[in-house]
């Protein structure tokens, strides 16, 4: 047997994440002793709460150090559900059984696009979109389906793109089963405000799809954008949509591995018991760590939010100084997606690509191309990242591409 034929036809073909490739190359080249600015990591550089880290602490001298139900916790399910109707309002109304809590808002997506659909399912994705949604969709036998957006109408998409991609989906012989709605997003920070997402709503429910719907960013608003959390829409929206969200960004928590789905008992348990063959659930103390994050006080975010825009503002304005560059401003996240496409077409620089490899090597910036994205002549930059350090990084984008 030839060493090719080791790896199994679904991973073979299977890309690293572009963005965790991008920062891993930044981290190398700063252990060597480079001068390196990453943009590249999409994580707040917030460190977690005291309480929590207290938490974690007096869990861990407690014993709380062993398996928990493969589903969660039942003390954190039930504070999840507490948790959206005080943030998302009374309507977002969840028993604990239609939670299910995993290894990270990724890991809820992957369980939920494997228990959600078959082989050859279609998925509908605004695009740009965030890089792992095609290789999860993927690796659950699915067919990935990108819905237009355009820079000028805020990369929101509209019902007849929705349609018109369904359209070309099942003219392909496609189910289509699901569309994904980040809002915000990554990599663009675009927000989908109350009548954007209303018309998008009606639109799935017409053509008779589920939504899953991403809010991993949905606290982390800027001016006068207000996140309207999808499933409130209605009891007929709520009842096909999936809410994915977690820990990692609302409170500084990326390496604590700590999110969820919310949704339909039955779909919200299947993915369950993939979770229980698989990972089960997320550690303990994690899952302590989580409980007095969504529990506890959160006095510090309006000052991390604030810190955000201004960090959002300074950058919006320095990458639009430079010339060539066009950089929309984001509603929220912590990413900015400018375009940079007019600078494109010289040598070692024909593509995004090559471009992000040019300013990490020549100036020791590192950002993510936007074709990872699914948006070529984009890059994607993050701000969670002190003043100086965004002011700098101008300095020498400027410098390069100027």
């Amino acid at each position: 047997m030839s060493r090719t034929a080791l790896v199994s036809s679904r991973v073979a073909g299977l890309p690293e994440s572009p963005t965790l490739a991008v920062n891993a190359r930044a981290k190398a080249l700063k252990a060597a002793g480079r001068d390196v600015l990453s943009f590249a990591a999409g994580e707040p550089d917030f460190p977690t709460p005291d309480h929590v880290i207290e938490a974690a602490h007096a869990a861990a001298k407690a014993g709380r150090t062993r398996y928990t139900a493969a589903p969660g916790d039942p003390e954190l399910r039930e504070a999840v559900t507490h948790y959206h109707r005080r943030v998302g309002g009374a309507a977002l109304d969840y028993a604990p059984d239609e939670v299910l809590v995993s290894c990270g808002a990724k890991h809820a997506l992957y369980n939920l696009f494997q228990a959600l659909l078959d082989p050859g399912d279609a998925v509908l994705v605004p695009a740009p979109y965030w890089v792992s949604y095609p290789a999860q969709i993927g690796l659950a036998g699915g067919h990935f389906v990108p819905v237009a957006t355009s820079m000028e109408e805020g990369f929101v998409p509209g019902p007849e793109a929705l349609r018109e991609a369904a359209q070309r989906a099942r003219r392909a012989g496609r189910r289509v089963k699901a569309v994904v709605i980040n809002s915000p997003g990554n990599p663009t920070g675009a927000g989908c405000a109350r009548r954007a997402l209303e018309g998008l709503a009606e639109e799935a429910l017409s053509l008779g799809l589920c939504i899953v719907s991403d809010e991993i960013y949905g606290r982390l608003t800027y001016g006068d954008f207000e996140h309207v959390s999808l499933p409130s829409l209605g009891p007929e929206v709520k009842a096909v949509t999936f809410l994915v969200d977690g820990v990692s960004k609302t409170f500084a928590m990326t390496g604590w591995r700590t999110g969820w789905v919310l949704g339909d008992a039955e779909v919200v348990a299947a993915a369950g018991r993939l979770q229980s063959q698989s990972t089960s659930a997320p550690s303990s103390i994690s899952q302590a760590a989580s409980l007095a994050a969504i529990t506890g006080p959160e006095t510090f975010l309006e000052a991390w939010r604030a810190a955000y825009d201004a960090r959002r503002r300074q950058l919006v304005e320095g990458l639009n100084a430079i010339p060539g560059v066009t950089c929309p401003t984001p509603a929220g996240a912590f990413y900015v997606f400018p375009d940079l496409s007019e600078l494109l077409g010289g040598p070692g620089r024909r593509t995004d690509e090559e471009l992000a490899l040019s300013l990490l090597d020549d100036v020791g910036v590192a950002c993510v191309p936007g074709g990872a994205f699914g948006a070529p002549g984009h890059l994607r930059l993050s701000y969670a990242t002190s003043l100086e350090t965004l002011q700098e990084g101008v300095r020498r984008l400027s410098s390069a591409l100027g």
